[in-house]
């Protein structure tokens, strides 16, 4: 397994977050990403997970929530990648596939545009 500390694993996930296009990152609201070392045990590969409500959801009724969540798993990808380039590549990916879910595009559209 490639190595890289929690540190340097939270670094990329910044700069994948710093790539997003500001007009994309200006319409996100009341949403969080954190790092995470491993996924639940039921699923173990698992290198992303976006929880909450997604925009295109939210009425009325959505105030006074908490923030929606994306986690990005340190583990799933250290063990899928074999060099630091497949590391930030892949942590891109994840970023852009768990930010388009709180847009509210689904699985299946993603794998479509090439960020399955």
């Amino acid at each position: 397994m490639l190595e890289m500390t929690r540190e340097e694993f939270e670094e990329l996930v910044a700069e994948a977050l710093d790539r997003i296009p500001p007009e994309l990152t200006r319409l996100m609201d009341n949403v969080a990403v954190f790092v995470e070392d491993e996924p639940a045990p039921d699923d173990p590969e698992l290198l992303g997970l976006y929880e909450g409500t997604p925009l295109t959801d939210r009425g009325e009724w959505y105030a006074g929530v908490l923030p929606d969540r994306i986690t990005i798993y340190r583990g799933p990808t250290l063990r899928m990648c074999e060099s630091r380039e497949d590391v930030v590549a892949e942590t891109e990916i994840t970023v852009a596939h768990e930010i388009a879910h709180h847009f509210g595009i689904d699985d299946e559209r993603l794998h479509a545009l090439g960020y399955g």
